[in-house]
């Protein structure tokens, strides 16, 4: 973190869990970056698309219509109905709207699995490179961070198993696993999913869910799930948003899937923390969710052509080492001779124009290597690919 060396009596009054929040190394470049003229922003993990109308239009009607009141901790129920169909018609079978919570934000409800099953003195395993956010949520709860760090190959990035295992001591309380995963693109086959899942039930291990990317998959219609293989009493806390799906990043709503005996500890923690979900965000939320198919198609489409877009241009380079992703929707790749990738981020912002994160920003694992978030446009993609292809050969 940067601050001060000599600390402020009232920085050094706080508790050292709030204290010690890291600093995220993607703001510092987006801080760097913004508003320079004609930059390309693939920093975020965003896309470029607005909201969608239809989905807008149905926060509008229920402003409009007053429901601008405290409304349900667990979120109105015609969205937890709609989460219930939802889940049904991606993964086939019926699923209890009493499984499903509305958080405000899929960070929120990584925050509330985390309160739930980790805090002072216990460790909870992630693979790394991961997003910066579980591990800080970690953190902040008193709770310790196992990273265990992924191997990159010609063929990808990959977990391994055996490792995984090891890595969980006497204090291990859970494993967060993120499949998709933000930034390597790495995705869990079912037999690792069953593997692991069998692992965590025999060391009565909770496993937190994070599959946000699971509709960003470029091998069938979507990637491998918990529950694919997972009971519905099993101890997993899946945490999801609406932010990716549905271009909502800006709205902060998200959801928390659960066995329903669970449902009260999570009402009271989303009662101590936001009090629940604005009445016209749910709205917006449940029509993305029963009429955003075509839309979620669309988004699915543009990421392909800007991954091939942008894996074409590097690799053309011949000073690119990386992995096609599986999943989600970010290129995770090396540059030949430029290791300080935190100075190689401000670096492309004033001699490319385009803006990456850099990979120390998503834990050790991730040193040397940047990633480039594709879900834009081809027309937007293909010009950051020409710059970066146009600055590698320059700096040769």
């Amino acid at each position: 973190m940067n601050l001060p060396q000599v600390l402020h009596p009232l920085i050094g009054m706080i508790r050292p869990e709030a204290r010690g929040a890291p600093e995220s190394g993607i703001v510092e470049v987006m801080n760097y970056g913004r508003g320079r003229p004609g930059l390309i922003p693939l920093w975020a993990g965003e896309g470029d698309l607005p909201t969608p109308d239809f989905i807008c239009a149905a926060a509008v009607r229920s402003l409009q219509a007053g429901e601008t009141f405290y409304t349900w901790q667990r979120g109105i129920p015609e969205l937890r109905q709609a989460l219930a169909d939802y889940h049904a018609r991606i993964y086939g079978r019926r699923f209890d709207h009493d499984r499903f919570f509305v958080t405000g934000s899929g960070m929120q409800a990584i925050q509330t699995a985390v309160r739930m099953v980790a805090g002072e003195g216990d460790a909870v395993v992630v693979p790394s490179p991961g997003w910066p956010n579980s591990s800080a949520a970690l953190g902040i709860a008193g709770a310790r961070t196992v990273d265990l760090p992924m191997c990159f190959t010609a063929d990808g990035w990959r977990l391994d198993l055996d490792r995984l295992f090891d890595a969980c001591g006497p204090g291990t309380r859970a494993i967060f696993l993120n499949s998709p995963s933000n930034p390597a693109g790495w995705t869990a086959s079912a037999e690792e999913l069953s593997a692991i899942l069998a692992f965590a039930r025999d060391r009565g291990l909770w496993i937190i869910a994070d599959e946000v990317y699971g509709r960003f998959c470029f091998e069938g219609d979507r990637a491998p799930s918990f529950h694919d293989v997972a009971e519905p009493e099993d101890a997993i806390l899946y945490v999801n948003t609406f932010s990716k799906n549905w271009a909502m990043t800006g709205w902060r709503i998200g959801w928390f899937e659960a066995p329903p005996v669970l449902g009260q500890v999570i009402e009271n923690l989303v009662q101590y923390s936001t009090s629940g979900v604005a009445a016209f965000m749910q709205r917006a939320a449940a029509t993305a969710l029963a009429d955003g198919e075509d839309f979620v198609a669309y988004q699915l489409e543009r990421a392909r052509r800007g991954r091939a877009i942008l894996c074409d241009a590097l690799a053309a380079t011949g000073r690119v080492r990386f992995a096609p992703p599986a999943g989600a929707f970010y290129l995770f790749f090396a540059i030949d001779g430029e290791p300080d990738v935190a100075r190689l981020g401000l670096r492309l912002v004033d001699e490319a124009n385009v803006g990456l994160a850099p990979g120390t920003a998503f834990g050790a694992a991730g040193a040397g290597f940047m990633r480039a978030c594709f879900a834009a446009s081809e027309a937007t993609v293909a010009e950051a690919a020409r710059r970066l292809a146009e600055w590698l050969d320059r700096t040769r």
